[in-house]
C-alpha cells in the first residue's frame, strides 16, 4: 500500500520487495574460429611501417608515407638477397642470387691489350693500325691516338714552312712540332712500340730516338741531351725514353717531335 505525499511523491507503506538473486554464468562463450586469423592478419598500414623499419627507412618515415597513402618502394642492391613480397599475405621473403660459374677449361684473359674501348688510346691506336695502313687513316680518326711526349706541352714552333731560326731564311720546311722544355726534362714514348734507332742524327736532329708503332707509323724525338733506351727494346706508352736537350741544329733547350707515316712526316697535332 502507498500514500501520496505533499510534494506528489508516493511513499511505500508496506515491506520492500526482496532483491533478485544474481545468477552466475559459468559456461564459456563459444570460441570464434576465425579470431586468431584476424588478429594475425596485418593491415596495409602496419605492413608499410614494419617494412620501413626493417629496411632502415625508419618507423616515423614509414608511418608518414602510409598516412599520406604513398607506396613505399625500397631499392634492394643487386648484390644482396632479393626481397619478394607475397601479394596474398603481404609477407616478405628472401631469394638468393644464383651462382655464376664457368667451365674449368674456360680461358679468361685480363691483359691490357684485350681492352679496345674508345676510352683506351692504346686500344684505339691498335684498332686503327690493324684495320688499315697508317697512310689511309683520316685526321678525325687519328686525333688523340698518340700520347703527349712531355708532361707539359708548350708549343714553340709549329709543323710546316717557317723562317729558319738558324739562318734567318724564309721558306724552310719544319718537319715536326717544337715544344719548349728545359734541358733534362723527361721525354715519354707517345705509344707502345719498338725502338728502331737511338744515336746521332747527321741532318740536324742531334741525339735522336725513333720508335716504330707498327703498320707504317713512327715517332721521333730529337735534340735530346741523353737517351735511356736501346735499339730493339719494346716500350709502352708513357715510358721515359730520353731527356730533352739542345743538341744538333738547335738554338735552345726544347723537344723536336715528329710523326712519320710510311716514311713521310705529317703534322703531329693530327695525332695528339
Amino acid at each position: 500500500m502507498t500514500t501520496q505525499t505533499s510534494r506528489g511523491r508516493r511513499r511505500a507503506t508496506g515491506p520492500a520487495p526482496e532483491p533478485r538473486p544474481a545468477v552466475a554464468v559459468m559456461a564459456d562463450r563459444p570460441r570464434d574460429a576465425h579470431r586468431d586469423e584476424r588478429r594475425g592478419r596485418r593491415s596495409p598500414f602496419r605492413q608499410v611501417t614494419e617494412f620501413a623499419a626493417a629496411s632502415g627507412v625508419g618507423q616515423k618515415a614509414g608511418i608518414a608515407l602510409a598516412a599520406t597513402g604513398l607506396v613505399l618502394t625500397i631499392a634492394v642492391p643487386a648484390t644482396g638477397p632479393v626481397m619478394a613480397t607475397d601479394g596474398s599475405s603481404g609477407s616478405v621473403s628472401a631469394t638468393a642470387q644464383p651462382d655464376v660459374t664457368a667451365a674449368s677449361a674456360a680461358k679468361i684473359d685480363f691483359s691490357r691489350t684485350a681492352v679496345t674501348t674508345k676510352g683506351d688510346p692504346d686500344g684505339k691506336l691498335k684498332q686503327l693500325l690493324s684495320a688499315q695502313s697508317a697512310g689511309s687513316i683520316t685526321r678525325a680518326a687519328s686525333s688523340g691516338s698518340l700520347g703527349a711526349p712531355l708532361d707539359q706541352m708548350v708549343s714553340a714552333s709549329p709543323f710546316g714552312y717557317r723562317v729558319s731560326p738558324i739562318t734567318g731564311g724564309a721558306g724552310e720546311f719544319h718537319r715536326g712540332q717544337d715544344y719548349a722544355a728545359q734541358c733534362g726534362t723527361a721525354v715519354h714514348a707517345a705509344a707502345s712500340g719498338t725502338v728502331t734507332f737511338t744515336g746521332w742524327h747527321p741532318f740536324g736532329g742531334g741525339n735522336r730516338v725513333v720508335i716504330d708503332h707498327g703498320n707504317g707509323l713512327e715517332t721521333t724525338y730529337n735534340h735530346l741531351s741523353s737517351s735511356s733506351v736501346r735499339v730493339g727494346q719494346t716500350v709502352s706508352r708513357g715510358d721515359v725514353v730520353a731527356m730533352s736537350g739542345t743538341t744538333g741544329a738547335s738554338t735552345g733547350c726544347h723537344l723536336h717531335f715528329e710523326v712519320m707515316v710510311n716514311g713521310d712526316v705529317v703534322d703531329p697535332t693530327g695525332w695528339l
